[in-house]
């Protein structure tokens, strides 16, 4: 770490502008993310906000805030029950499922556990405090038929982060039919239950919580009435992150003291979304292109930008990354110097102290290893402590974490026929038999793998 690092700003979505990051208590940073609701495989719009806020987290962490870092999960909603209506299986044994999943793709994508996971299914008493707290201040109010609505005109700021007037919103508001509010603009906090749907017992009947109460108070179950950071994508910021303002400082919580929101994936101009059907999972393309590739597929647009989905530009992040490690290839381990490399880890700092701005921190690691592979080419020692701050830098953004090797190779079922082919080709070039070594590559590269020679032996990889 640098002997002085430069000031930390953000773009606060509230503000709508860059501002410093000061947190409300010295030396710490509290972090909440709106997390999956875990009713399908996770797609590549939701990798992006998990490795968003796994390097905010990173960052805050690199900054030295002791940081809290708390991501949700929504385990019971409509789209929940519905598909588990669909599957005929219990709804704890699909978000079950799903929770797994999410969390092998968490893994692949080198994203750190949240320290705190809640589960809203946990937290049903604390949503019903804060409901019976918004009813007594006379934010929210008890329908005929058991549903507990947030009255949206009692809340004098609504609309003060998305930026819509309730004029604005009230053009196309509706009720449904089987809504008992008193105005289209006021949503649910507690619904009445209906036949085969999961419930719980409330003051006002068995019901469960809408899905804008859950994160209200879970966020202030974990992190207080006030925290410093709350996240999420770009399409939570109306109505969900809207209604958790309304709702938690109704009741009297500060709440959120900045707003951080990723951008959309986007595919042939259009947001990746289940609704749409324009989805990819991320264990689709795991398979194909790596989960670290995915990682700096995404870092390689700032978090508040769109960003356009191919197979090319995934192409392209993986081989950005052979890049790399490439440049990693045969460096020993070294200890790290820091006067070395200061002014490339300057650089590289002050890039993520610009809001995150992680494609200009990957410039400067692609900087540092064009001057690492030309020290290498003049046979400089100083290429291998070099290659270590790479490996120290990139690890800041959850990047090249990987022995060289084992990238390259994978966790391919045929490594043990490669390196016997391999052992028999060197035993051929020793016996200075080069047809058949040259027979023997020939082979390997019709297979999809590639040679490389070098003074201290040969090695191999996946074209």
């Amino acid at each position: 770490m640098p002997k002085a690092l430069p000031v930390l700003h953000l773009h606060d979505s509230l503000q709508r502008e860059k501002v410093v990051f000061t947190p409300l208590q010295s030396g710490t940073a509290s972090l909440y993310v709106c997390g999956m609701t875990v009713y399908d495989y996770c797609h590549l719009g939701h990798a992006r906000a998990m490795v968003t806020f796994d390097t905010w987290s990173r960052i805050l962490r690199y900054w030295g805030l002791e940081t809290r870092y708390v991501r949700n999960i929504t385990d019971v909603d409509d789209k929940i029950i519905h598909r588990a209506a669909e599957r005929q299986e219990p709804i704890t044994a699909l978000t079950e499922r799903f929770i797994v999943a999410m969390h092998e793709d968490e893994a692949a994508l080198g994203c750190l556990p949240p320290d705190l996971e809640p589960r809203a299914t946990q937290h049903i008493p604390g949503m019903q405090a804060l409901i019976a707290t918004l009813i007594d201040k006379g934010h929210a109010y008890v329908a005929e038929n058991g549903d507990v609505y947030y009255a949206v005109r009692s809340f004098p700021g609504y609309g003060k982060l998305s930026g819509r007037s309730l004029d604005e919103l009230q053009v196309g508001a509706r009720i449904e039919p089987d809504e008992r509010k008193r105005d289209p603009l006021d949503f649910a906090l507690w619904k009445a239950a209906k036949p085969g749907e999961p419930a719980w017992a409330s003051p006002w009947g068995e019901g469960r919580p809408g899905w804008h109460i859950e994160c209200s108070a879970m966020s202030t179950e974990a992190l207080g009435c006030a925290f410093d950071i709350h996240g999420g994508g770009l399409d939570l910021q109306f109505p969900h992150h809207e209604n958790e303002i309304a709702q938690s400082q109704g009741a009297g919580c500060a709440f959120a003291h900045y707003w951080l929101h990723n951008g959309h994936i986007r595919v042939r101009d259009e947001k990746m979304s289940k609704s749409l059907g324009n989805f990819v999972t991320v264990r689709d393309l795991i398979p194909i292109y790596g989960g670290e590739a995915l990682r700096f597929f995404i870092l390689s647009s700032h978090y508040r930008s769109p960003l356009q989905y191919s197979d090319d530009a995934l192409a392209a992040a993986q081989n950005s990354l052979v890049r790399l490690y490439t440049t990693l290839r045969g460096l020993p381990p070294h200890e790290l110097v820091p006067e070395l490399g200061a002014d490339w880890e300057a650089r590289f700092v002050a890039a993520l102290a610009d809001d995150a701005n992680t494609p200009g921190a990957l410039a400067v690691l692609f900087e540092l290893a064009r001057e690492i592979n030309r020290l290498r080419e003049q046979g400089s020692e100083l290429a291998s402590p070099l290659g270590t701050l790479l490996r120290h830098l990139g690890g800041i953004l959850g990047l090249l974490q990987q022995d060289p090797e084992r990238f390259f190779q994978g966790e391919d079922e045929d490594a043990d026929w490669i390196e016997a082919k391999l052992a028999e080709r060197q035993t051929a070039r020793v016996q200075r038999n080069f047809a058949h070594a040259d027979a023997i590559r020939a082979d390997l590269e019709a297979a999809g793998i590639v040679i490389e020679d070098s003074a201290s032996g040969s090695t191999w990889r996946r074209r």
